[in-house]
């Protein structure tokens, strides 16, 4: 997983030659140049809607040599969380659920699908569908929405000597190497990492107690 050093899509590298126009903090730009909404916690985006919005209503000559709609800074992290991010719009919290996710939204969503498929793989799966599912797991970080945490996710999976190589053997296996892949990213945020002994439990069977049931 990446340092919290900057991260900038890949054509917006080439906008740095130009002076540019400072973005909320937590903001992560998209391939395109823009904010990207998936790359970026709520409040960080609607910081940077706010602003745009602002600009518009009263908008300002740039200084000489300034672009007003260059693009800013992205995140120096491609998975924190901006809760340090200015918070306009935070009365808009409430009842955003048909919105698009953001960045937090959309992680949660998927880990709970990724967890979910180990949970139903099969205890001994066919060399094919082995196969697929590594197919499937480098696609999977190609077509990731945010595309900074999919190219984390693709560089974690690509370690040195094969040591985060998805092991699709069995469905224990699998689903213990999801768990580690997750709290990969956990340590990453400072974040609890979870008992990967306990996979079956929180994803398959549910907690011993029975609350699941």
């Amino acid at each position: 997983m990446p340092a919290a050093t900057s991260v900038e899509a890949p054509q917006a590298q080439d906008e740095q030659q130009q002076p540019q126009q400072k973005l909320p903090k937590g903001v992560v730009l998209g391939p395109d140049g823009k904010p990207c909404r998936s790359c970026s916690s709520k409040a960080a985006f609607s910081a940077w809607t706010a602003m745009a919005k602002q600009q518009s209503n009263n908008p300002v000559a740039p200084a000489p040599g300034r672009s007003s709609s260059a693009a800013g800074p992205a995140s120096p992290h491609p998975f924190a969380s901006a809760g340090a991010a200015a918070t306009a719009n935070a009365d808009n919290d409430d009842g955003d659920d048909d919105c698009p996710p953001d960045v937090e939204a959309l992680g949660r969503a998927s880990w709970t699908l990724l967890h979910s498929i180990t949970a139903a793989y099969p205890t001994r799966p066919s060399p094919s569908l082995q196969a697929e599912t590594r197919a499937f797991l480098g696609a999977f970080a190609r077509l990731y929405p945010c595309w900074s945490c999919g190219d984390d996710f693709g560089r974690w999976m690509r370690a040195e000597g094969g040591a985060n190589a998805p092991r699709v053997a069995s469905r224990d296996e699998f689903g213990r190497w999801m768990c580690e892949a997750h709290n990969a990213v956990n340590g990453k945020l400072g974040k609890e990492r979870f008992d990967c002994e306990r996979w079956e439990e929180r994803w398959r069977t549910g907690w011993g107690d029975g609350r699941c049931d």
